[in-house]
């Protein structure tokens, strides 16, 4: 019987085991070692078209560009660029890594709060497509860099909506509460004022509604109030903006089938369940913002408009899976039922690889890689190696964000392959060598299925190396 985590040509089994594009999980443990991430390509091209399908949905370009933050290890990088995207980094390491791997200057827009001169200066000398300036000082400094450069900027400012959906609170970024972007007044005046600059070419303006948006409707109003600001911006200045950035923060499903939902709060659930078509949720947000333009008479504004997108979690979180060893198991007796014992599993992956468990309380579904056919029924209490009481896969606040125990096959024994899916985001690209722990590998399956290592798994010398 098919699993509800079976995604079809990639995730599957087959006599029992986990294969990720055919390729044995198993296997792949045992000759590369756990820890071990292992990404598909072949699902990288599949969200990224996933993404592109609003493409049919708009009248308008479309510019796809992926949230390096989410992964930026080269080979993911290069996939991505293979895969038809373009860019967004956040800082000038991450523009620096993005040029490497192959991106012209006009795939790359910089985000960021707290950029430095050289940064600045970096984007500036490879004429990006945008550096998208956070507040008014930094597009002063924009202006300054530019100037002693003798070269224009292409710049877009960051707008703070004040639309708030139903994100976890970590993941908000359009209200003033947020520490991202600048309030409409301060960007109009600023449009305003660098109107005829020789250094600074205001083209498009941008906001962004936060990640694992479980509400599609909240592009629409995001959409609708960017019309209403490059509206104002025409009629205030004459200015006609090029681009608007909608960012991007469409969900991913991580919760499926052998799971106890009565261990996790509505609002975690409905966070984790979340679902919809990117292209559904532009295609709506673009009517209701081509319906007004004509009531308007703005319908010239909108010609032309290239759609920016920032894709990160949507593009890369199901593509990745982290195989983990269970490297001891104990047994303790049970708080809630007299009597009963609780098994307890401890693996080889912890917060230092998958951050925003111990951050957020992040759920990742977690199955038996080895037994991937067989029922999950038997709850075991599961944590991660480090000295750290937080390190941990269940609900160590008490506040039901997290399952209190996952469910697995019977019986599960130290030295068993288990496997955590949908964590290709914000899990390396945040990952540290806490408690003297090394790095793992990257493994990339490429579109014909072969196998390369993207990433080494670090050695003993590498937790010394810089110190001296």
């Amino acid at each position: 019987m098919k699993k509800s985590w079976e995604i079809e040509n990639f995730l599957t089994h087959n006599n029992g085991r986990l294969t990720i594009d055919g390729v044995d999980s198993v296997e792949l443990a045992e000759t590369y070692g756990t820890p071990l991430f292992v990404f598909s390509e072949s699902r990288i091209v599949n969200n990224i078209n996933r993404i592109f399908a609003i493409k049919d949905k708009i009248e308008c370009p479309l510019k796809v560009c992926y949230a390096a933050k989410a992964m930026s290890t080269l080979g993911i990088l290069r996939a991505i660029r293979r895969a038809g995207a373009d860019i967004e980094v956040n800082s000038g390491g991450e523009l620096w890594k993005a040029l490497r791997a192959g991106f012209q200057s006009s795939q790359i827009i910089f985000n960021g709060t707290s950029k430095e001169e050289w940064e600045i200066e970096l984007a500036i000398k490879n004429n990006i497509y945008a550096i998208q300036a956070d507040s008014v000082f930094e597009l002063e400094l924009i202006e300054k860099s530019a100037s002693r450069l003798k070269q224009r900027a292409n710049v877009s400012l960051r707008l703070v909506p004040e639309i708030e959906s139903k994100t976890h609170s970590g993941l908000q970024t359009a209200l003033s509460t947020s520490k991202f972007g600048m309030m409409p007044e301060e960007a109009f005046e600023a449009f305003a004022r660098y109107r005829q600059s020789n250094y600074v070419n205001l083209s498009g303006i941008h906001l962004h509604i936060g990640s694992q948006n479980p509400d599609p409707t909240v592009y629409e109003e995001a959409f609708f109030e960017t019309y209403q600001s490059l509206c104002r911006i025409h009629r205030e200045t004459g200015i006609l903006i090029e681009h608007i950035n909608l960012g991007g923060g469409f969900p991913v499903t991580y919760l499926h089938d052998n799971f106890s939902p009565e261990e996790m709060n509505p609002e975690q659930q409905h966070l984790y369940s979340a679902g919809y078509e990117p292209a559904e949720a532009l295609g709506a947000a673009w009517n209701r913002v081509a319906t007004a333009a004509k009531a308007d008479n703005n319908e010239h504004l909108l010609k032309g408009i290239t759609l920016l997108l920032e894709p990160g979690r949507s593009i890369i979180a199901n593509a990745g899976i982290c195989l983990t060893t269970v490297r001891n198991a104990k047994q303790r007796p049970s708080r809630n039922h007299p009597g009963g014992r609780e098994h307890w599993l401890l693996t080889d992956a912890g917060f230092n690889i998958l951050l925003s468990m111990e951050t957020y309380k992040w759920y990742y579904h977690l199955i038996s890689a080895g037994r991937a056919g067989e029922m999950h029924n038997a709850p075991y209490k599961l944590a991660g190696p480090l000295c750290d009481g937080g390190d941990v896969y269940f609900d160590v606040e008490g506040m039901h964000r997290l399952p209190e125990f996952r469910l697995l096959p019977e019986n599960i024994r130290p030295g068993e392959v288990l496997a955590l899916l949908n964590c290709g985001a914000y899990s390396l690209a945040q990952a540290s060598q806490y408690n003297g722990r090394t790095l793992p590998p990257v493994i990339l399956i490429t579109k014909k299925r072969e196998i390369q290592v993207i990433r080494i798994r670090e050695t003993l010398e590498d937790l010394i190396r810089g110190e001296i």
